[in-house]
């Protein structure tokens, strides 16, 4: 499932901070997830390619999105089994099958806790659905 994902970890003080790069991670002053102790909390990620596009269906993005969020819980010690909440904001609740599909397919076995809601619209006018995400290491 997982598709190529660039991700750099810094450290400030106890906090563990991973970038993807994202254009609006300096602009805003947020980092794509930290980690301190246990807790991993990823920011609202959406589903940006390498280069910067958005795929043109709310499934594609939401796949691109979870690949996103993994890659920073795996870089900062986590994994899929560690998360416990995802919240998921979209612009039309009518794409809900597709992108529940896409969370079904990461987190089926894990079940954590979630929440889908609509919202007016996101960051940019492309972006369909955008997903954030809290884990809990145990291991």
């Amino acid at each position: 499932m997982r598709q190529s994902v660039h991700v750099s970890v810094s450290t400030h003080g106890h906090r563990h901070l991973a970038s993807t790069g994202s254009p609006w991670e300096p602009k805003v002053g947020y980092s794509r997830a930290v980690r301190i102790g246990s807790t991993i909390a990823v920011t609202g990620t959406l589903g940006l390619e390498a280069d910067g596009s958005l795929a043109p269906s709310a499934g594609a993005q939401a796949r691109r999105a979870l690949a996103i969020i993994l890659a920073s819980i795996e870089a900062l010690g986590g994994s899929a089994s560690d998360v416990i909440r995802t919240r998921i904001y979209v612009t039309n609740l009518d794409h809900w099958p597709e992108i529940a599909e896409e969370h079904a397919e990461v987190f089926a076995a894990i079940r954590p806790a979630t929440t889908m809601v609509e919202v007016s619209r996101l960051i940019t006018p492309e972006a369909l659905v955008e997903i954030e995400a809290d884990a809990v290491v145990t291991s």
